[in-house]
């Protein structure tokens, strides 16, 4: 990478999030027109900042649709426990291979409709209806206990891929994440027609989301397994939902009172 193209990769790292926040404006322009002008050959397609914020909510939707205890998450932390952490984390692999299939489903559905319905009112209609499904799925997991429908982990360790598979198949047989799918999509604006490029990334970004969730999450119960049990199973799910809970209020409170505006992807 020469000089220019190191000058270029600073510049944009420092100020896209400045550029994120005031669109196509002349700040975007100045931008844009510095990128063609200096480093033409950086980007094989018309370079649109937004990518960028698809990046960042595909990672943020990963997260969410990982995090929360249900029988995949016990299962994962199961394995962690009795076989060791990489058992555990390749049963979160298994469950971001499944949630990734809905998620491309969803975003397919989600895309067309919203190749239909792309003014404004409907827009601001959708991220409403987002937020208050997102916020009765962090009440219903702050209040749910997962212990119920608990799958119990086998003695045997069996192989890598027996592990991943069989939490494949624990999470792909709950087809109602889609609905969790919907709430974020419209919530955060994910879904952008007509930009396979960027919509190409963002779908990527999910699962790496949900790596990062099962990563860290083996991680921390390989590192206090001598006092990790079953409320601590607990106190998860009950943070989790909690932080969805409050997130969903301020994103509800700042759609409703206009605090912030819709990006125009149109």
């Amino acid at each position: 990478m020469n000089y220019t193209r190191c000058s270029t990769f600073f510049f944009v790292t420092l100020t896209s999030s400045k550029v994120l926040t005031f669109g196509k404006t002349k700040q975007y322009l100045v931008f844009r027109s510095l990128i063609r002008t200096f480093a033409p050959d950086m980007l094989p397609f018309d370079f649109h900042i937004d990518f960028v914020n698809l990046l960042f909510k595909g990672i943020l939707i990963g997260i969410i649709a990982s995090a929360p205890m249900g029988p995949v998450g016990i299962l994962c932390v199961q394995r962690t426990l009795n076989k060791g952490r990489w058992y555990g984390f390749v049963t979160g692999i298994g469950a971001a291979i499944s949630d990734i299939i809905y998620a491309l489903i969803t975003g397919f559905g989600m895309s067309f409709v919203m190749n239909m319905v792309n003014n404004s009112r409907y827009q601001f209609l959708l991220q409403i209806l987002g937020s208050i499904m997102l916020l009765a799925f962090g009440i219903y997991c702050y209040r749910s206990n997962p212990m119920k429908n608990m799958h119990v982990s086998g003695k045997q360790k069996g192989t890598l891929i027996h592990n991943g598979v069989t939490a494949f198949f624990v999470t792909f047989s709950n087809p109602l994440i889609i609905f969790l799918f919907i709430a974020m999509y419209a919530q955060f604006s994910f879904v952008v027609p007509n930009h396979p490029v960027e919509m190409c990334l963002g779908y990527l970004s999910i699962p790496f989301g949900a790596l990062l969730w099962w990563y860290g999450l083996t991680w921390l119960v390989d590192k206090i397994r001598g006092i990790f049990d079953t409320s601590g199973i607990l106190i998860i799910n009950k943070v989790i939902g909690s932080v969805v809970i409050i997130f969903s209020l301020i994103v509800l409170f700042g759609t409703v009172f206009n605090l912030y505006k819709l990006p125009n992807y149109y």
